[in-house]
C-alpha cells in the first residue's frame, strides 16, 4: 500500500474511533433544562390531590399555584453536549457541581427525596403557624453517646430544658446559654402516649461552642387536630416549599389565593416563613411561561438571575416571607401593584 493509502486508512482510523467515542463514551458535564410543572392545587400522576386533607374542612380554589422544577441529564456524551448546547434550550454544568465524587444517580435521588420530604414538612409547619395552630417542638436526631442518648428517644415532646419554656426548636440551644460542660440541667420531655417526664442530664462539651451540649436536634411541628398529607411522585429537591405552602393555606382557609390566575413561583421555606433563594431560577421561569403562568412568585435573592432570562408576559414578584407571598397575592387578586424583582 502506499503512503497515500496508509495515510487514508490512519485517518479513517482516528475518525471512526473519535465518532464512536463522541457517541457512547460520557464527559464529565451535565445537561439542564427547564422541567416539568405542577399545579398544587391540583392532581398528581396519579389522580389524587397534591394536598390531602384528612379531618378539617376544605375549601374551593380556582387558577393554579404552580411548582416549578429543572430536569438534569446525566451520562452525557460529547456530541449529546454540543446538541444540547447547541439547541439554546440546555445549559451545561461540570458534573461535579451536583455529583459528589463516588457518589451515584440513586444516591443522588435519595438525597433530593429527602429534601422534598423535609420540605413538604416544613411548609405544613409554616402554613399552620400562619393559621394560628400551636406549635410542638420535638427531638429529631439524638447524637450517639451523648448526655440525651438512651434518655430521650426521636420524636419526643420537649417541653423545657433548664428552666426554660421551649415553644420553638431556637429555644433549645438558647436555654444553655451560660451553661459550661459537666454542668446537671433539667429537662422535661413526653414520649408518645405516655406522661411527661422530668429528668436531669449533665452537659457534655464541644468543641464548636462554649456552653454545655445535651446532643439532640430539634424541629418544629405543628400541634393540629387534623392531618395534612402532600402526594407527588418524582419530584425532588426543596425549592417547592414555599408552593406547598400556599396551597396548604388555600385549602384551609376561604379566601382563594389565586383568585383565578395562573402563578407559578419557588422557594425553599422555613418553617417560620422564610423563603430562601434556590437553584436554577433561569430554568424555571421559562417552563412556567411555557405552562401558561403570567405571575412568578421568586424569592429575593434569585431576581437578578430570574430577570436575565424571563420571558415576555412573566410578571416577576420578589417574596422573601410567607407574609410577603400572601400579601402580594393579595394584590395581585385586587388588581393592585405587585413588589416586581
Amino acid at each position: 500500500m502506499t503512503r497515500r493509502g496508509w495515510t487514508l486508512v490512519v485517518s479513517g482510523s482516528l475518525f471512526l474511533i473519535f465518532v464512536v467515542l463522541g457517541l457512547v463514551v460520557p464527559v464529565p458535564f451535565v445537561a439542564i433544562s427547564p422541567g416539568p410543572t405542577y399545579d398544587t392545587l391540583g392532581r398528581d400522576a396519579a389522580g389524587n390531590p397534591v394536598i390531602q386533607v384528612a379531618g378539617h374542612q376544605t375549601f374551593q380554589t380556582t387558577g393554579e399555584l404552580r411548582m416549578t422544577t429543572v430536569s438534569l441529564h446525566d451520562g452525557v456524551t460529547l456530541f449529546q453536549g454540543l446538541g444540547f448546547w447547541a439547541s439554546g434550550r440546555y445549559a451545561l454544568a461540570p458534573r461535579e457541581e451536583y455529583f459528589k465524587p463516588g457518589e451515584t444517580n440513586e444516591q443522588v435521588k435519595q438525597e433530593n427525596i429527602q429534601q422534598l420530604q423535609d420540605s413538604q414538612t416544613n411548609a405544613q409547619v409554616a402554613a399552620l403557624r400562619k393559621l394560628g395552630y400551636p406549635i410542638k417542638v420535638l427531638a429529631k436526631q439524638i447524637v450517639s453517646g451523648s448526655p440525651a442518648d438512651h434518655v430521650l428517644a426521636p420524636g419526643d415532646k420537649l417541653i423545657t430544658v433548664n428552666g426554660k419554656k421551649i415553644v420553638e426548636a431556637a429555644d433549645v440551644r438558647a436555654a444553655l446559654a451560660g451553661t459550661l460542660p459537666g454542668q446537671t440541667v433539667q429537662i422535661t420531655f413526653q414520649s408518645d402516649g405516655q406522661p411527661e417526664r422530668t429528668v436531669p442530664l449533665t452537659l457534655a462539651s464541644r468543641p464548636d461552642r462554649k456552653e454545655g451540649f445535651i446532643g439532640l436536634t430539634a424541629v418544629d411541628r405543628a400541634d393540629a387536630p387534623f392531618n395534612v398529607t402532600i402526594s407527588l411522585q418524582d419530584v425532588g429537591g426543596p425549592s417547592a416549599g414555599l408552593m406547598f405552602t400556599l396551597a396548604i393555606i388555600d385549602r384551609l382557609q376561604p379566601g382563594d389565593l389565586a383568585g383565578g390566575r395562573h402563578i407559578a413561583g419557588t422557594g425553599e421555606i422555613t418553617e417560620t416563613g422564610e423563603v430562601d433563594p434556590i437553584g436554577g431560577i433561569s430554568f424555571k421561569v421559562v417552563g412556567a411561561r411555557e405552562a401558561g403562568a403570567t405571575d412568578f412568585l421568586v424569592p429575593e435573592h434569585n431576581c437578578a438571575e430570574a430577570k436575565t432570562t424571563a420571558p415576555g408576559g412573566l410578571n416577576l414578584i420578589k417574596v422573601s416571607t410567607l407574609d410577603d407571598a400572601l400579601a402580594q397575592l393579595a394584590n395581585l387578586k385586587a388588581g393592585r401593584p405587585t413588589a416586581s424583582c
